[in-house]
């Protein structure tokens, strides 16, 4: 063998240690530490422990809500017969039978102080309210009577209810133009 044979050789086994030595240097800078690898996995735990604390709080916040409109459907269809007896009461007051309009009176209030108690809120709306189309249902428009009730609430039609924080039906109004 010539020495230029061996300057080759050992060239070649030079540059295979040093390849080999630059892999095992990349495998290790590729490799995760230990600090690494459980940094990456209290992240992974915080970030699920969040994510169920959210879950948490969610379905609380829902089950409450749940629980404030939950005879909703109940309170929404008593309404009309709430309207018809407020109807009959005044058609009593003009026939003036004193006894009459007192037991009707009474029972009228008990059955308002029993939606009341389960949440049911009469809105209360007055003439020369200002329109507010988020709470109020405009029905129809009317010229006003004078210029300081332009844009505002000229007569209420029907009563608004909430139930709890939910508006559940809205009051209907007449609004001067």
């Amino acid at each position: 063998m010539s020495t230029k044979d061996n300057t080759k050789e050992e060239e070649h086994l030079n540059n295979e240690a040093e390849s080999q030595v630059e892999e095992n240097q990349e495998i290790e800078a590729t490799e995760p530490t230990a600090e690494e690898l459980l940094q990456t996995e209290k992240d992974k735990y915080l970030r699920l422990f969040a994510e169920f604390e959210n879950y948490k709080k969610r379905t609380t916040r829902e089950r409450i809500e749940l629980f404030k409109t939950a005879g909703q459907e109940l309170m929404t269809s008593l309404l009309p017969v709430m309207d018809d007896f407020d109807r009959g009461l005044a058609e009593i007051k003009k026939a003036k039978d004193k006894e009459l309009l007192k037991g009707m009176q009474l029972i009228n209030d008990k059955l308002r102080k029993t939606l009341e108690q389960k949440g049911l809120t009469l809105m209360n709306v007055k003439a020369g309210d200002v329109f507010n189309a988020d709470i109020h249902e405009a029905i129809t428009q009317i010229p006003a009577p004078s210029d300081k009730l332009k844009g505002k609430v000229i007569d209420c039609v029907e009563s608004g209810y909430t139930l709890g924080d939910k508006i559940i039906r809205f009051p209907k109004v007449v609004i001067g133009q």
